[in-house]
């Protein structure tokens, strides 16, 4: 004789999709049932003067105008300050056989980068110097070297 097909598994899988089928055909009616009192209106809503969301839509007396010339998209713009270019430090090392080094600035000791093209008197380790800053490739760079 031969065994029968249907395991215990396969029962129960079968079971399982008919209990799934049944419950969404329950839900399906359970919708259809509640689509009168429900919809669209039921799900809107509203965020009130205060910024907390209601269902309730806001007061049109409380509503408030705001000029558009008063919104501020982005960064504000930086009031232009005339800084002086000049700036003032002390060569803390120079390389006269590779032609660069660095100078400290006294107000803020940031160190820059100084080639000896950007020079206009001749340098050396500890003098007191008045240079200008420019964008390079990696960064601040001392030019117009001037020695005080």
């Amino acid at each position: 004789m031969a065994k029968s097909q249907q395991t215990f598994n396969k029962s129960e899988r079968e079971k399982k999709r008919l209990k799934k089928k049944k419950d969404k055909l329950a839900k399906k009616e359970e919708r259809k049932a509640n689509k009168e009192s429900g919809g669209f209106e039921s799900m809107m809503a509203y965020v009130d003067e205060n910024g907390h969301i209601s269902d309730t839509p806001p007061d049109p007396a409380k509503k408030k105008k705001v000029a558009l010339d008063s919104i501020v998209i982005g960064v504000p713009k930086k009031e232009d300050v005339e800084i002086d270019p000049v700036r003032t430090g002390r060569v803390e090392f120079f390389n006269t056989t590779k032609g660069f080094g660095f100078i400290k600035e006294t107000d803020t000791h940031e160190k820059f980068f100084v080639h000896v093209n950007g020079l206009i008197d001749t340098i050396a380790e500890g003098d007191k110097v008045s240079f200008e800053l420019e964008r390079g490739m990696k960064g601040m760079n001392a030019v117009r070297v001037k020695k005080i």
